[in-house]
């Protein structure tokens, strides 16, 4: 199956609208659903590119802070995006992202950083050039790209769309976890963070968080990590052996 998913790859009669010869595989869902590690473990066993947006919208929250721009005024947000570049690019260890031709890959994961990305991407003009920025990368195919509206806005043709979830007790502890010792927060405000997240994400006038109608839902809560790995696999090798028929 493997080796027929390779050549599916790389053959000339995996189309869609935009004429791309290889696969998009989008992943949508929630803070802390675990988007990053799915969409990472499916791009090495696919062959294919793992571009992660969120990190294009953690970039450009990290220039606005340093800049002293506020992540409520869409205007000044709108000047300062004429002004930033952001590409994303393979890397030894996972994706480097580069602002402005700096790479801040490392500073991306700090919790400012993370929500200022989440108050940003609620601007509708900040949305609309950030998707134009992640539709000219993913435009060729050959990608896994994950997100909370690729499926829905940036690419509602891809090949194939998982909607990953799982409680928001679940996503809490499990962010909570990978803090390490000693964390300076207590679980409760974990969630309750998440919770606020989830909110704004799915009640945004544009491009609100929600499974597209034709994704699968890859709900976590009760899976084992090697569990929600190997069903994923087993959706997108579904998904594109279907195409070959």
């Amino acid at each position: 199956m493997i080796a027929d998913l390779m050549n599916l790859v790389a053959s000339d009669n995996l189309t869609t609208t935009t004429a791309r010869l290889r696969p998009i595989i989008a992943i949508d869902g929630p803070a802390g659903a675990g988007k990053s590690t799915i969409a990472r473990h499916l791009a090495r066993y696919f062959g294919l590119l793992n571009l992660e947006t969120g990190a294009m919208y953690r970039a450009f929250a990290l220039k606005a802070l340093a800049a002293n721009v506020s992540l409520d005024d869409p205007a000044a947000l709108l000047a300062l995006s004429a002004k930033t570049r952001v590409r994303v690019e393979p890397g030894e260890e996972g994706n480097r992202v580069f602002l402005d031709d700096e790479d801040v890959t490392s500073q991306l994961r700090d919790a400012a950083i993370t929500d200022g990305a989440s108050r940003v991407s609620v601007h509708p003009r900040i949305r609309a050039w950030m998707v134009a920025l992640q539709q000219e990368l993913g435009a060729a195919g050959g990608v896994v790209m994950e997100g909370r509206d690729i499926g829905t806005v940036v690419f509602p043709n891809a090949d194939v769309k998982i909607f990953l979830d799982a409680a928001p007790e679940v996503r809490g502890l499990r962010r909570y976890d990978q803090m390490g010792e000693p964390a300076e927060v207590q679980p409760e405000e974990v969630i309750q963070e998440l919770r606020a997240r989830d909110a704004r994400d799915r009640n945004r006038a544009d491009s609100p968080l929600k499974a597209a109608e034709d994704a699968i839902i890859l709900d976590s809560t009760h899976l084992t990590l090697e569990e929600v790995l190997t069903q994923a696999e087993a959706i997108v090798e579904a998904k594109l052996a279907r195409k070959t028929v």
